[in-house]
């Protein structure tokens, strides 16, 4: 390496880090909410399809601001989007105080829709600008790479919410509906400000989070506004929407990402009913799920300088398939760790269609990563169709069919697109 490039690089270790940070930050608030799920079930005395709209509400907001976003970056590129996604992270984050104050489950969800809002600019810009960091060949690769951090936020956001929102005295339905009313509003509003604290602080991490980055020089491709690009133009997005493979791709991350948030908001509800464990316990399993992921996004990288992205993510498809059905027909403990290692294969799944999607769009990056992260709306879709099928059916285990059915959509994405490469 010339001496020229290694300052370049040293000049972008910094920013580096500051960015690959962002995909520990949202790990946590996405994965909070499967504990939240938990949480409001029993709180609020929800029906699955009611708590299902945890996930509504958050990746709603993703859908939103999505193309708002990558109008943003166009007029002010990807710094000062990322900065704005943390400030908006942040204030989600504090709302919750006055949401717990309240003993609102719609003021919570509105909440969450804000704190959504913020990671749909992080996502939009943080997707794309590791995408472009170095060639397109490895843009997989490193996509993978960046990603491995996200379950680490993702495990982190567990512990903290089995450890201090599930941390009070675990009462059975017919309990609760037998207390008196002086210790139910008591009961209630302990579990209602056991959030406060843990959201309070992190807000004000992602807020001093947002105040680094807009202090730290960053390098020209983070600044740059890129007019010329003309992001978000109605001529852009029309063009994409012409490109079939790319639009495979937005179905496929759609598909995905239901299956990937189903999944991990009925594993402790699923933990509850096939195995009759605890809802601590539950966030035990799912707490292992998130480190077979973390480990997953690893391997699954170090894989890809081996074999081939598209055909690691059809094997991946395949197997997450076959262990939602096996979750299905089989409950009980087995059931529960088949849903567990299911998070394993799920690893390389968003940034594999991520980076396969983009492959190739150049000046159409940006765009294209706006319709992708939209595409995360499958998570708010998803969760409660499998919370519909689980009041419908009478049966937790029948609703895993759903995610079933995205893993293998998102099989035939890996086929189609290995047939259309070159």
């Amino acid at each position: 390496m010339s001496a020229e490039a290694q300052m370049i690089a040293r000049r972008r270790f910094a920013p580096f880090v500051l960015i690959v940070a962002l995909f520990f930050l949202w790990g946590v608030a996405n994965n909070l909410n499967d504990v939240l799920i938990a949480h409001f079930k029993k709180l609020f005395t929800l029906s699955d399809l009611q708590a299902g709209l945890v996930q509504s509400a958050f990746y709603l907001g993703y859908f939103c601001l999505a193309i708002p976003a990558a109008l943003f970056m166009q007029k002010q590129g990807y710094r000062a989007a990322v900065t704005l996604g943390l400030c908006l992270y942040g204030l989600g984050a504090f709302l919750f105080w006055p949401a717990a104050r309240a003993e609102s489950y719609p003021f919570f969800l509105g909440a969450l829709f804000v704190i959504a809002s913020g990671l749909a600019f992080l996502e939009t810009s943080a997707n794309p600008l590791i995408a472009r960091l170095g060639p397109e060949d490895s843009a997989s690769q490193r996509l993978n790479l960046a990603q491995a951090f996200n379950p680490l936020g993702s495990i982190v956001g567990v512990v903290i919410g089995s450890r201090f929102i599930l941390a009070g005295i675990d009462h059975s339905p017919a309990e609760i509906a037998r207390m008196p009313d002086s210790a139910l509003a008591a009961w209630r509003a302990g579990e209602a400000a056991a959030v406060q604290m843990p959201y309070l602080l992190i807000g004000i991490g992602v807020v001093a989070w947002a105040v680094l980055i807009r202090i730290t020089p960053f390098p020209a491709i983070a600044t740059a506004t890129n007019v010329e690009e003309d992001v978000g133009a109605a001529s852009d997005f029309g063009a994409l929407f012409r490109h079939p493979p790319f639009l495979l791709g937005v179905a496929a991350q759609f598909f995905y990402v239901g299956a990937q948030v189903g999944v991990w908001s009925f594993l402790i509800r699923y933990a509850q009913d096939a195995a009759g464990t605890s809802d601590r316990t539950g966030a035990n399993y799912l707490t292992l799920s998130l480190v077979l992921f973390m480990l997953g996004r690893f391997a699954g990288s170090a894989l890809m300088a081996r074999l081939p992205a598209l055909s690691l993510l059809k094997g991946f498809a395949a197997i997450g398939c076959l262990l939602c059905v096996f979750a299905t027909a089989v409950h009980g403990l087995p059931g529960v760790g088949a849903l567990v290692a299911s998070s394993f294969f799920m690893s390389i799944m968003y940034p594999t269609i991520f980076a396969e999607s983009v492959h190739g769009l150049g000046a159409k990056t940006k765009s294209a990563s706006a319709l992708l992260v939209m595409a995360i709306i499958g998570g708010a879709v998803f969760p409660a169709l499998m919370g519909f099928v689980s009041d419908t059916s009478g049966s937790i285990a029948f609703a895993m069919l759903v995610p079933a059915a995205c893993f293998a959509v998102v099989f035939l994405f890996g086929l189609v697109k290995a047939r259309r490469a070159p």
